[in-house]
C-alpha cells in the first residue's frame, strides 16, 4: 500500500480546515448567533472557508496525481488547488449572500385569523367553545372557537375576533 505524500497530507488538512470553518460559519450565526449579520466586509467568512476547503482538496487532488515529490510540482498542486478554489468562492459568496437576502412572508399573527374561512370540527355549544379547522398562510389550523349560539360540526365558519393567538370567536358563513 503506497503512502500519502507529506504535500498532500498537508493540503488535506487545509481542506478540513475549510470545511470546519464553513461550517462554523454557517451555524456559528444561525444557531449561536456569533458575530453581526453585515460585518463581514467585501468578503464573506463563507467564502474564505469555500476558497480554503476547495484549495486543500484540489490542491491535493493535483499532488496525488502528480506524485508531487518535487518543489516544483508541489508548486503546480497549489496552482491546480487555486484553480479550484476561486470559483468555489465565488460560488459560497453568492449562495451565502443569497441565503441572507431571501425574501420571506411575514410570519401570521391572530390578526391574520379574522376573516378566515373555515369548517367546525367539534360541535360549538350556546356560551361554550368548540372546534374549527380554518386555513393560516396555506396551512391548516385548529382552533377553539365561541359562537352567539349553537353550531354543529360540518357547519362552514367565518372568523369575525380572534380572541387569542388559539381561540377565535365565529359566525356561521
Amino acid at each position: 500500500m503506497q503512502c500519502v505524500a507529506t504535500g498532500t497530507q498537508a493540503f488535506l488538512l487545509i481542506g478540513g480546515a475549510g470545511i470546519a470553518v464553513l461550517a462554523l460559519a454557517l451555524l456559528g450565526n444561525g444557531l449561536f448567533h456569533l458575530g453581526q449579520p453585515d460585518v463581514d466586509g467585501p468578503v464573506t467568512l463563507e467564502a474564505v472557508a469555500g476558497f480554503v476547503g476547495a484549495f486543500g482538496f484540489g490542491a491535493a487532488i493535483v499532488n496525488e496525481l502528480l506524485g508531487g515529490r518535487t518543489p516544483g510540482m508541489i508548486a503546480a498542486a497549489v496552482a491546480g488547488g487555486a484553480v479550484a478554489a476561486v470559483p468555489t468562492a465565488w460560488l459560497a459568496a453568492r449562495l451565502s449572500r443569497a441565503a441572507r437576502h431571501m425574501r420571506t412572508d411575514p410570519t401570521p399573527t391572530r390578526d391574520h385569523l379574522v376573516g378566515a374561512i373555515g369548517l367546525v370540527v367539534t360541535p360549538i355549544t350556546a356560551g361554550g367553545y368548540g372546534e374549527v379547522r380554518v386555513r393560516l398562510a396555506g396551512q391548516p389550523v385548529k382552533l377553539n372557537a365561541r359562537a352567539d349560539g349553537p353550531i354543529p360540526v360540518g357547519a362552514r365558519i367565518f372568523v369575525v375576533e380572534a380572541l387569542s393567538e388559539t381561540s377565535v370567536h365565529v359566525e356561521t358563513y
